[in-house]
């Protein structure tokens, strides 16, 4: 398994975000806090958002001796206990970090969430969890950083999807909204292009491994089982997810707007991870047999004549 480093590096140099305030949702854990801790590795001043106090608490006590281990403290980072799901909440953590901070240059959007489940067992209520979390906060968060900050003043927004290109199944709930928000960064891109806004998504693969993903997933083993399926034939790291995002937020990327850079090896371009066909003969093909009436046969061979 990998065992993430306690160094905090980066391939960016020094100082490029000096000044540059972020926001990044979920970053107390995983993912976001690999961006978090990069960001401020970089000079950024660092807002992090999460429903659960204790964690970013946490989170921000560990990052903030981390920085000044290596010399680049104290880092400016700030954290507000924000549901993303709850459009108060939301436009708290905006007007927050405008106190706080004084502008809002970069949105992460990364807060979400999802459970493994057949399609079938999955309640509505939990359908309307992930969907509400992954979907509706994450357009709750753009909206209101648009309409606070980034429409008069321009700004980036990134925001974290998932492998889904094939669908996912066993997650179809999670598929589902993360496939909407990629629909929603193209149009967002083309809406604010002329406020000066850029957006982007980054599609992490299945196989980048965090404590926190991998305590989630419980028993489902989504990472021992996906190695096989990575062209790399290794698990990905959140520092390499969060490089990317580097990157979208970086003067680099500046004539880049509407795209998702995909995080996975080419595994997206790879056999399916998550789920396994079981030999069955219940997808016949069309068949077309000159003497016959299109009557006889098994009820999983069908027959038809035009």
């Amino acid at each position: 398994m990998v065992v993430p480093s306690s160094k905090v590096a980066s391939v960016f140099r020094a100082g490029l975000f000096k000044d540059r305030v972020a926001i990044v949702t979920g970053g107390g854990t995983g993912i976001g806090k690999a961006i978090a801790l990069e960001l401020l590795y970089l000079g950024c001043k660092v807002m992090i958002a999460s429903r659960k106090t204790e964690q970013l608490e946490k989170a921000s006590v560990e990052m903030c001796k981390q920085i000044d281990r290596q010399g680049r403290g104290p880092a400016q980072l700030h954290h507000v206990q924000c549901n993303i799901r709850k459009e108060e909440q939301v436009k708290n953590l905006m007007s927050a970090t405008l106190s706080t901070y004084g502008k809002i240059d970069f949105l992460v959007n990364n807060g979400g969430g999802q459970f493994p489940s057949a399609a079938a067992n999955i309640s509505l209520k939990g359908w309307n969890a992930v969907v509400e979390t992954n979907l509706t906060g994450t357009f709750l968060c753009c909206r209101e950083v648009y309409n606070q900050w980034m429409q008069e003043h321009g700004g980036i927004i990134v925001n974290i999807i998932a492998d889904m290109w094939k669908g996912f199944p066993s997650m179809s709930h999670t598929g589902a909204a993360r496939s909407a928000v990629d629909n929603l960064t193209k149009s967002l891109a083309i809406e604010w292009a002329s406020d000066g806004v850029r957006v982007n998504s980054v599609a992490p693969g299945s196989s980048i491994y965090s404590e926190t993903a991998a305590a989630n997933y419980g028993d489902f083993n989504i990472f021992s089982r996906n190695i096989p399926s990575v062209p790399a034939k290794r698990l990905g790291t959140t520092e390499e997810v969060s490089a990317a995002v580097c990157f979208l937020l970086s003067p680099a990327a500046s004539f880049i707007s509407g795209e998702t850079l995909k995080v996975d090896a080419g595994s997206s371009i790879y056999p399916s991870m998550t789920w396994t066909i079981p030999e069955h003969k219940k997808l016949p093909a069309y068949r077309w047999d000159d003497d016959d009436d299109g009557t006889s046969g098994s009820q999983n061979t069908p027959k038809s004549k035009l």
